[in-house]
């Protein structure tokens, strides 16, 4: 994943140029798979990219924020290396999933659908993850952890932070 340009710098938007070229001819078909390519390239999908995607591939700009906001795996706005899901469905809850996300909200000190400062993780609840039987289940970087707990889950957490040092 590249790094984002930094304030008052040009995005380097080759990548975008040669997603395309890979593609041609371009089909509304090949909206998804733009946009994954996209996003691991820039680490989410910046507006300018966005803009050079639609005058590249002739798809209209609207069309391809319409796909980008429906399905969640796409970010309109800088995220973070690792991403944090709780899951907040039935199963989960009535397991203290709101004692784990309390516990991970403050290990991390933010919120709900934000980021750390220094862009190494992000959270998300989301309604269901399907594993009920290993419920209360988090979920980091595509990893399920079954069985949580506030302390496994701030375990997980600090074991990540300390590989990120080295």
């Amino acid at each position: 994943m590249a790094g984002t340009a930094a304030v008052g710098e040009r995005l380097d938007l080759a990548p975008v140029a040669g997603i395309v070229a890979a593609r041609a001819p371009f089909a509304e078909g090949d909206v998804i798979g733009a946009l994954q390519e996209m996003q691991e390239a820039y680490g989410y999908l910046p507006r300018e990219t966005m803009d050079e995607l639609a005058r590249l591939s002739g798809v209209p700009v609207a069309k391809l924020y319409g796909v980008a906001t429906f399905y969640a795996q796409f970010y309109l706005t800088p995220h973070g290396k690792h991403t944090v899901r709780l899951c907040r469905g039935t199963a989960c809850h009535v397991r203290s999933a709101p004692g784990i996300l309390a516990a991970v909200e403050e290990r991390l000190g933010i919120e709900d659908g934000q980021t750390t400062g220094d862009m190494l993780f992000s959270l998300e609840t989301v309604a269901c993850l399907g594993a009920c039987a290993l419920s209360p289940v988090m979920v980091v970087d595509g990893k399920y952890y079954g069985k949580m707990t506030p302390r496994r889950a701030e375990g997980v957490l600090e074991l990540l932070a300390r590989e990120e040092q080295g």
